[in-house]
């Protein structure tokens, strides 16, 4: 299947469908279109329109299209929204006297919405461009203007109002717009015609013109139903998650969250703060934000297997699990958190971006502090050896690849930006003082043994990226690290009672569900997060 994926002559086979099936539905058309005449020249303009839209897909197309599935997607949703306009003609055009209602019967947004939500705005401006060109060669040869700027500026608002949509609710506000837009250029392009309500017959009129309102919103809305309702059945099909799915997948009371909440409650507060840290920096870059918080709150799922042996997990006064082990079995436990995270991942059936992100965002980098211990017991080892008080066979072996993480390395800008505000948050802890100054600095350090680390080569972000994500850090974690302020209290409520320190850290993290729903925060203490 993975050959299928990427094969250059099943790529070319669909071009060669799509352009077939186009000039098939022109020829189809021919009878009532502007070729009425000769069907063999409009079928032949078919033709080359379809190869047009083919060569700019092909040579312009974005990454997210270069799997044939994906193909398939676009050039099928492409074919599939011709077809619809064919079958609307074709019955409207039976009923005399219903010019009119066949323009405001057809589902101009249709493929363009699809693909905008799926696939983004590029593909479905695309989509908007080509369905309005070749869909003008299916229309009676006197609704050939109407027919392009109805189809172009109603399928280019589908896209436009459907590009950032994470609520299903704003496919039917976009349907409603969309709708709006198309009665308005109906009048504009006097289909109808409102000059006639104050004439003769004024009630008739008046009946018609609510029709025909009533045929462009609802045209609009259940364009906007089909989409939402095909949307989950292409998720499927192709692989994908649009920005509906990742808001549902946010929810914090997923089954591995709750757990997290009550058996690493370290670790959830650092997942929560990671997911801040790295939506803010997506944003920046015009990364999927929405991604990037998702995926933040599973990466560390796997410590879920042994808690404790995190230090955020571990308690004041608390016995440290890794005091009664040798630095390399350390180093395999906090490793192994990768694989257990990637086995409860797919055993709960999360997002394959999800399991991405929990593969990727330690790279196969050192777990240098036992990497460091490590070498530090050899080389006391060796110092007795040397003095006569040791056995050389008892040297402990020690190798850096046995202290790195498996990998992959981060492959996306938004699995990068994980990998980067896992680390940052994690330093953070360990501030004193924090000052701007101080924040910037740890970051510009963490970014750059990053980089020489190589641990950033396969992410494709670019250095210009990289510095608005480190400036959006600096900004996130400024907000998030503040002192707060002791107020002098009067002698009485004081005695008997020790004064407070001045510089008490605070975090405080904006709510992941829903910016827009809490107007605060939520504070969590630097000893819980720790």
């Amino acid at each position: 299947m993975q050959s299928l994926e990427f094969s250059v002559w099943v790529r070319f086979a669909l071009y060669a469908t799509f352009a077939v099936g186009s000039s098939v539905l022109v020829l189809k058309s021919s009878a009532q279109s502007v070729f009425s005449s000769d069907p063999l020249k409009g079928t032949l303009c078919g033709l080359i329109l379809a190869l047009t839209a083919l060569a700019t897909f092909h040579f312009g197309r974005d990454a997210s299209c270069r799997r044939n599935s994906r193909v398939v997607l676009v050039l099928g949703g492409m074919l599939g929204h011709l077809g619809v306009i064919r079958l609307v003609m074709g019955f409207t055009g039976e009923v005399p006297g219903q010019d009119v209602f066949r323009f405001l019967l057809l589902p101009f947004a249709l493929a363009p919405m699809l693909h905008s939500v799926l696939l983004g705005r590029s593909i479905g401006g695309f989509s908007a461009v080509y369905v309005s060109l070749i869909g003008s060669l299916l229309v009676p040869e006197g609704d050939v203007l109407s027919y392009l700027i109805l189809s172009l500026i109603s399928g280019m608002t589908g896209v436009l109002v459907t590009t950032q949509v994470s609520k299903r609710v704003q496919l039917l506000k976009a349907g409603l717009l969309v709708g709006g837009v198309t009665l308005l250029l109906g009048l504009i392009l006097g289909r109808l015609d409102l000059g006639s309500v104050f004439g003769p017959g004024m009630m008739n009129h008046l009946q018609t013109i609510g029709l025909e309102s009533a045929a462009a919103f609802g045209t609009s809305i259940a364009t906007a139903l089909v989409v939402g309702g095909l949307l989950p059945v292409f998720e499927g099909m192709f692989q994908l998650t649009t920005g509906i799915s990742w808001l549902e997948l946010s929810d914090l009371n997923h089954k591995l969250l709750r757990r997290m909440q009550l058996e690493a409650p370290g670790t959830f507060h650092h997942s929560l703060i990671v997911a801040a840290l790295a939506e803010a920096a997506a944003e920046s870059i015009g990364a999927n934000a929405q991604l990037c918080r998702v995926c933040a709150y599973f990466h560390d799922v796997g410590k879920l297997k042994k808690p404790e042996y995190f230090i955020e997990n571990q308690h004041d006064g608390a016995e440290n699990p890794h005091d009664s082990l040798t630095p390399t079995m350390s180093a395999l436990v906090i490793i192994a958190h990768v694989k257990d995270g990637v086995d409860l991942a797919v055993k709960h059936k999360l997002n394959p971006r999800i399991i991405d992100v929990i593969q990727e965002h330690h790279g196969d980098s050192l777990v240098f502090f036992f990497y460091r211990k490590a070498q530090e017991q050899k080389k006391a080892e060796l110092e007795k050896v040397e003095k006569g008080l040791g056995n050389p066979e008892d040297l402990p072996h020690v190798e850096e690849k046995n202290f790195r993480y498996p990998g992959p390395k981060p492959r996306s800008a938004e699995s990068g930006i994980i990998a980067l505000a896992d680390s940052i948050e994690s330093a953070s802890r360990s501030l004193r003082k924090p000052t701007p100054a101080k924040i910037r600095g740890m970051i510009d350090d963490i970014v750059k043994a990053r980089i020489d680390d190589g641990q950033l080569d396969d992410c494709a972000l670019t250095i210009r990226e990289l510095s608005k994500v480190k400036e959006s850090f600096a900004n996130t974690l400024r907000s998030m690290l503040h002192s707060r302020i002791d107020y002098p209290k009067d002698d009485d409520s004081k005695s008997g009672q020790a004064s407070r320190r001045s510089d008490t850290q605070k975090l405080v993290v904006p709510s992941p569900l829903d910016r827009d729903s809490t107007r605060g925060g939520r504070s969590l203490r630097t000893d819980a997060a720790a």
